[in-house]
């Protein structure tokens, strides 16, 4: 554990993108078997502990110091982790350290009853950086700067493999990753892609605008809609069935109306949607499946999922990824030609002769369930990753509104010295005169001079304070760009935006001068 709290550390510390890869690679070619596949597991979010909550966490250092007083620490510092390992004093007659193995293992195997007096031992045990990495892996917010596909590109590098590689077998293994180091360090047989319905690294596109569009031959390039919904990847092989999204998560548990109809073998790329008599449902009745550990029977017959196909990756057992799209294409329609399938059909083609007559379709449609058009060129490999040139995605401008801080929260890791997270509201009248409702809530889309700037209007004009959120007064107009909007019954507004995000700081408008949650309304079809 000692080693592992080192590590995350130096890489904490360590702004670099080539330093923290060289402190990975040196971690896991110097570490044995079982802790470096953890570590690996940590670092590219394959660990979670049900039984070792954050309030669990807070309660220690509640029951150490007092509640007040941790509390005022936790304000003071920002991070959890950071404040109770601050807090805690070891204990020398505790006993060695555990192991990083010991760790992971253990409570894998402990109950919830279990779980407070064990940590509590660990931390007694460990020094205060120690104790740091201990709450950080068990709370699984290590925050380190470290993106999972650079910790992959470590693993990769033990054997001098391209990050591709590693990637493509990736979601077949399971931590520790014994055959994984097997066949980095000690040349054993490569582990399969695709075994039991293991996803497979998406092929990503790049966005780009018309003038850069003008640039490029337009006989090179098919045209599909890009569809408001979520990407995924619909895997199945050896009796395993798998849906996934774009970043690997399996979400078959929460769509068991799209596993049921998996009838076939092979990997699919589609777009999950939800499907009504009248066409595709906005992104909002979407929202109302996803990250849900139990579906009723009546979401199911309210919310009807369906995959609209745009790529196949393998058919059968056959890999189709080195073929051109236009190859995969043909094929892709011949399968679905073959029968009916329930809950997956076509994306089809949008033909066009030239960019100006595409710029056309793209600017007149305002069908629901389409954010803008996909360019893809017909010669086009399925490559991993984001590679330059061979797909684009051509998104509709985004919305803008004016609308008015009203919260502020810290952010986590390198933000919680700063407001960070904000929510903002716009005009509607109340019971008592005009009031602010919240329409969103946003945390990107500023520059860290603008961050600096915010969290410093956000101290000075505080009138209350909730927790860690606080109120200000309603005096700052943030322009507030999104990319659609729906009715909800979820939210107090009556709306919800689609993506967020901090266009720009409106210091030159007046608050009472921002737009109305009547003016998002009017937005509501045009965005579907």
């Amino acid at each position: 554990m000692q080693a592992f709290a080192a590590l995350l550390d130096a890489l904490a510390y360590q702004p670099a993108r080539n330093a923290k890869l060289r402190l990975i690679e040196t971690y896991l070619r110097e570490t044995p078997d079982p802790d470096r596949g953890w570590a690996l597991a940590a670092l590219t979010g394959g660990l979670s502990f049900t039984a070792a909550k954050p309030a669990l966490l807070r309660g220690f250092g509640e029951d150490r110091i007092g509640p007040e007083l941790f509390h005022l620490s936790y304000d003071y510092v920002g991070d959890l982790a950071e404040t109770l390992a601050l807090v805690w004093e070891g204990k020398p007659e505790a006993g060695p350290p555990p192991t990083l193995g010991e760790v992971v293992e253990t409570l894998q195997r402990a109950t919830k009853m279990q779980t407070p007096a064990i940590l509590k031992r660990w931390l007694d045990a460990l020094d205060a950086n120690g104790r740091w990495a201990l709450l950080k892996l068990v709370t699984g917010a290590l925050r380190v700067g470290v993106s999972a596909r650079l910790a992959k590109q470590a693993a990769a590098n033990l054997g001098g493999q391209p990050v591709d590689a590693v990637e493509e077998i990736w979601h077949g293994l399971e931590a520790p990753y014994r055959p994984l180091f097997d066949w980095l360090l000690h040349g054993a047989e490569r582990p399969r892609p695709n075994a039991g319905g293991a996803f497979l690294p998406p092929m990503l596109a790049n966005p780009i605008d018309q003038a850069e569009l003008e640039t490029l031959d337009p006989a090179h390039f098919r045209a599909e809609w890009k569809w408001d919904g979520i990407r995924v990847q619909v895997a199945a092989s050896g009796g395993a069935k798998r849906l996934y999204s774009r970043a690997g998560e399996d979400v078959s548990a929460a769509f068991p109306d799209i596993v049921e109809a998996i009838d076939f073998e092979g990997v699919f790329d589609g777009e999950l949607l939800v499907r009504r008599e009248d066409g595709i449902a906005p992104f909002n009745d979407l929202q109302q499946r996803l990250n849900r550990k139990v579906v009723t029977p009546k979401m199911l017959a309210a919310h009807p999922a369906h995959v609209r196909l745009y790529d196949v990756l393998f058919l059968g057992a056959e890999d189709l990824r080195p073929l051109p799209f236009d190859a995969r294409r043909a094929r892709l329609e011949a399968w679905l030609a073959e029968r009916p399938r329930a809950r997956f059909d076509l994306s089809p083609l949008v033909p066009f002769a030239d960019w100006a007559e595409l710029a056309s379709l793209r600017a007149a449609t305002t069908a629901e369930g389409i954010e803008g058009l996909m360019l893809k060129r017909g010669d086009s490999a399925y490559l991993a990753g984001r590679p330059k040139g061979p797909w684009f995605k051509w998104k509709r401008d985004p919305h803008l509104a004016d609308c008015v801080l009203m919260y502020a929260q810290r952010g986590h890791g390198k933000r919680s010295s700063f407001y960070s997270d904000f929510t903002f509201g716009c005009w509607r009248d109340g019971q008592d005169g005009r009031e602010l409702a919240p329409v969103g809530k946003a945390y990107f889309g500023f520059t860290d001079e603008e961050l600096r700037w915010l969290d410093k209007w956000v101290r000075d004009h505080t009138v209350k304070r909730f927790g860690p959120v606080r109120e200000v007064e309603p005096g700052l107009v943030l322009e507030i760009a999104f990319d659609g909007i729906a009715r909800s019954t979820r939210h107090r507004s009556g709306v919800a935006m689609r993506f967020p995000r901090i266009n720009r700081i409106r210091t030159d408008k007046p608050a009472a001068e921002a737009d109305t949650v009547e003016t998002l309304l009017r937005l509501v079809p045009a965005a579907a």
